[in-house]
């Protein structure tokens, strides 16, 4: 399972082992791509989709809908005293919407794989600042089963 997880590696753009007689190329946008095998990756699309939505169009039924689906009913809960108790959004763990994010592989054992979020934030002069998060997964359902600040 380690394996799998620590194979999430991105081939380098416009790497080349090309000889004197080819051209070299030219390099482009980065390229994207998942596993649905991988914890990580799992953590990656929610964080990615959950951002999307809230940036589009806010709290509603299809943010719920993929908290849903990828957090346990345990961590649900805890999501929703939190956010009573400190009246911000408890995946991330603060007000408004960041416009980045980075999820990388952390550490796995005893069942569950912890990821470090990095959430980029911008301020009113476009100045940017960053927050992180410890996200906790159980491997055997890849559902998230913690969030914690870093």
């Amino acid at each position: 399972m380690a394996a799998l997880l620590l194979a999430l590696t991105v081939p380098a753009v416009g790497a080349s082992s090309a000889g004197a007689d080819t051209p070299s190329r030219v390099a482009g946008p980065p390229a994207r791509s998942g596993n649905p095998a991988s914890t990580v990756d799992h953590v990656a699309n929610f964080y990615g989709a959950y951002i999307d939505v809230l940036h589009d169009t806010g709290r509603g039924s299809l943010a719920n809908g993929l908290r849903h689906h990828y957090l346990t009913s345990g961590l649900s809960k805890s999501l929703a005293r939190w956010e009573a108790a400190h009246h911000r959004d408890g995946v991330l763990r603060a007000k408004g919407v960041p416009t980045a994010w980075r999820v990388t592989y952390q550490d796995s054992g005893m069942g569950h794989c912890w990821t470090r979020v990095k959430l980029t934030w911008h301020d009113g002069q476009h100045r940017a600042h960053h927050s992180y998060l410890i996200v906790q997964s159980d491997i055997a359902t890849m559902d998230i089963s913690g969030i914690q600040t870093d």
